[in-house]
């Protein structure tokens, strides 16, 4: 291959460096600034809201309230319709059901001018008791939904009335028997705390009227088409009024795959007809986002002597905050994806509730529960090898999907074939890079400080099967370039450069004979959105369908140029040329003449879904010093080793990995959305919600050990959130390695450690 798997620059990669106005704030031109209200209280009725004042400041357009906006309920989660998280919000809503639900919409000329009528709105408020801990929100007499226009339009265990957003229950097997006959059982409960994307850029939106009377919505987002029918339902008005333009995305990691800020700048250019814009600040984004859910989950890992795994039961909690987005889908992955890489076990049962409270709304964020699933399974497994007095290497190899399970169903994966898998490898590279077997577990260094190793495996998925799809379209242009249109959304993993490297192998050009153009929903082929690690995998495919029929289209017209049978030319990427006699014409010619001069605009594209989604695979071994006076945990060293299938760029996927360590250690040494007893965020600004920098990662070093995925675009499979999944549950080894103490709850601060080292020595 001369242009997949080379690690070829991004497209945009001199205009992201240089400054360049590409991001929506940058290209937003004069216009109504939006700002919102929003309500200190967790839980409270609006009685009434005095705007008088407050429309009368210059500058001001208008002052909107729960009572000038439709009262049309929706999901802001954006996911393929029909939706699974329920209808349960609304622009703006009489009933508050967390501090920072907004209360009202103001819009004026200049920032001045809407902070001013923000101060002189007055509101009264009705404060009910919130219900906090999603522990006891089950049943609770505080009701957070009572809304009787609350409807699900699909049947995911919903039940309002008793704050539950969404429940199920998967058995494969019958994990009691199994139970009764392993001699090592683990039972133990971890507890991940919610945690934010924070994302440079944080949410905006730009809209505006055009000359036909459609609303155009400008917007960072990771989902367009998505947001195109969320508005609608938002605004009660038709898809086709509504057109969305994606521009560059600083950052989303998941959190923009929700429908954040859209709703409030579009509203007011829907009534006044005038241009507008909202830029959330770095606290609303903190405050009123869309974290990681919050999760309890209860452990029972039954094995033999031996160490081999005989029975798993997930036994979940999910705390949804005030709104299900994403509730009911994000769980689902927690076991299906953490349980399936310990396949050989004889019973499997996953079951959740995910429970309304008076807490900001979780949504999506990279490993989409996986990750939350991954730190409890992972844990426990080796708390099983400590009992065993067992190398937790050796425990997973004897237990893992491996090279040898090719061809194997995996019945808690939806019973989908194993087609590619080198997990093993993985491990074995990983322990070699990290030297594992001279460091485990652990080195007293002197002076208080040990160093220690702890390790995790995991795997993710490419796509949603059966439900994500991704279009393009490619075009033959005169000169002989070509235009790449599609729906995915490039957020800065660099799926543009990606699917344009895929096109490039595919017609045999160079990677700069492809120009890609960004996503608007008017002009750009169907895609479902950049989440789910889909983009390569699903878009890829479709991207090799398009371009093959395009060959096919270049190879006729330039056998009619040349007045030849199509069976006698050939076509190398530059000329079609004959097979019998000395004829050719060059890509050029064939796009001028035809283009040009005999109207033959020669264009293709394709679409492609999957039935399966091949899960990539990554081990990780890190290596930390812990100082035993203070708790504090220094990254010493992170070997990361991916199957991803076939890189289609290996800097990008090398990118993408020191990326996602990057989230996951912050998740597990530093961050926490902390509430106080009124349910406010109080550590709702980047002086005290702590998220790593390059110093506190460490030494990161990523390889990969290639499978080759048949179903995917050269072989290749997703990496984008497989490489967040790893980091909680080897660093809580490591830990416990250095220390003797498991760790069940994220964040493992250097307080929480020093706290329980001094108990264990009754200090």
């Amino acid at each position: 291959m001369k242009i997949v798997n080379k690690g070829v620059r991004k497209k945009d990669a001199l205009a992201l460096v240089t400054g360049k106005p590409v991001y929506t704030d940058d290209i937003a031109p004069n216009c109504l600034t939006v700002k919102l209200l929003r309500s200190p209280h967790a839980h409270a009725m609006i009685e009434d809201i005095s705007t008088e004042k407050a429309k009368k400041v210059p500058g001001i357009e208008c002052v909107l309230t729960y009572e000038d906006v439709p009262k049309t309920r929706f999901t802001t989660a954006g996911q393929t319709y029909p939706e699974f998280s329920p209808y349960d919000r609304s622009i703006l809503d009489k009933h508050i059901r967390c501090v920072g639900d907004p209360v009202a919409i103001v819009a004026g000329w200049d920032e001045k001018s809407v902070d001013k009528a923000i101060g002189l709105l007055k509101v009264k408020y009705n404060v009910l008791e919130p219900i906090l801990d999603f522990r006891k929100a089950k049943d609770n007499k505080i009701i957070v939904h009572p809304e009787e226009d609350f409807k699900a339009l699909v049947d995911v265990g919903t039940d309002k009335d008793r704050n539950i957003c969404a429940s199920e229950v998967f058995e494969f097997g019958n994990v009691e028997e199994e139970l009764k006959k392993c001699s090592q059982i683990i039972d133990e409960t971890y507890h991940t705390k919610a945690n934010h994307q924070t994302a440079m850029e944080t949410f905006r939106t730009y809209t505006y009227m055009d000359a036909y009377g459609r609303l155009n919505i400008l917007s960072s987002t990771q989902v367009p088409f998505h947001i195109r029918r969320i508005m609608a339902n938002a605004l009660d008005i038709p898809k086709s009024k509504i057109r969305v333009i994606k521009p560059r995305i600083g950052g989303g990691f998941g959190s923009k795959q929700s429908s954040v800020s859209e709703m409030f700048p579009a509203v007011v250019t829907w009534i006044t007809g005038k241009p507008a814009k909202i830029v959330f600040s770095r606290k609303e984004s903190l405050t009123n986002g869309s974290p990681r859910h919050e999760s309890e989950i209860r452990i029972r890992l039954g094995a033999d002597d031996d160490g081999m795994i005989k029975a798993i039961h997930m036994d979940t909690l999910w705390n949804a905050g005030a709104y299900g987005d994403h509730g009911p889908t994000t769980v689902g992955l927690a076991g299906h994806k953490a349980m399936t890489i310990y396949n050989s076990a004889a019973a499997y049962k996953f079951n959740y509730d995910v429970l309304y409270t008076n807490t900001m709304g979780g949504g999506a964020y990279r490993g989409y529960g996986a990750t939350q699933g991954f730190f409890a399974l992972e844990s426990a497994i080796n708390e099983l090898a400590a009992r065993l007095n067992m190398d937790p290497t050796e425990l997973r190899m004897k237990n893992m999907l491996t090279q040898s399970q090719v061809g194997n169903k995996m019945p808690t994966y939806y019973n989908e074939e194993l087609k590619s898998c080198t997990l093993d490898k993985c491990l074995l590279r990983a322990k070699e890079m990290i030297g594992w077997d001279e460091k485990y577990p652990c080195k007293d260094m002197g002076n208080h400080k040990v160093r220690s190793v702890g390790v995790a495996v995991c795997m993710q998925g490419s796509g949603i099967s059966n439900v994500d799809v991704g279009a393009v379209e490619i075009r033959l242009n005169d000169d002989g370039f070509y235009t790449l249109m599609i729906g995915a959304t490039d957020m800065g993993t660099g799926c543009d450069t990606i699917l344009s490297q895929i096109a490039a192998e595919c017609l045999e050009c160079e990677l700069d004979n492809i120009a890609v153009n960004g996503v608007d929903t008017d002009v750009s082929p169907y895609d479902t959105g950049s989440y789910a690690s889909s983009t390569t995998y699903i878009t890829g495919m479709a991207v090799i369908k398009a371009c093959e029929a395009l060959k096919n289209k270049i190879l006729h017209e330039g056998a009619r140029l040349l007045n030849l049978n199509s069976d006698d030319v050939e076509f190398n990427g530059k000329e079609v040329f004959s097979l019998k006699e000395n004829k050719s014409i060059s890509l050029k010619d064939i796009g001028n003449n035809s283009l040009v001069g005999f109207n033959n605009y020669l264009t293709a594209s394709a679409s492609n879904y999957s039935p399966t989604s091949p899960p990539p695979f990554m081990a990780g071994i890190v290596e930390i010093e812990l100082d035993k006076l203070t708790g504090k945990v220094d990254i010493i060293d992170y070997a990361a080793v991916v199957d991803c299938g076939t890189p289609i760029n290996p800097n990008l996927a090398r990118v993408q990995t020191e990326g996602g360590l990057v989230q996951g250690i912050g998740m597990t040494l530093f961050e926490d959305i902390i509430y106080d007893e009124n349910g406010r965020m109080i550590n709702d600004s980047f002086m005290q919600y702590k998220i790593p920098s390059r110093i506190d990662a460490g030494n990161i070093r990523v390889e990969f050990e290639s499978s080759y995925e048949p179903t995917g675009p050269f072989g290749a499979k997703s990496i984008g959130e497989v490489v967040i999944n790893t980091p909680a549950p080897a660093i809580a080894n490591a830990i416990y390695n250095a220390t003797g103490l498991n760790f069940r709850e994220l964040p493992i601060t250097a307080e929480k450690i020093a706290l329980k080292m001094l108990e264990r020595n009754n200090i």
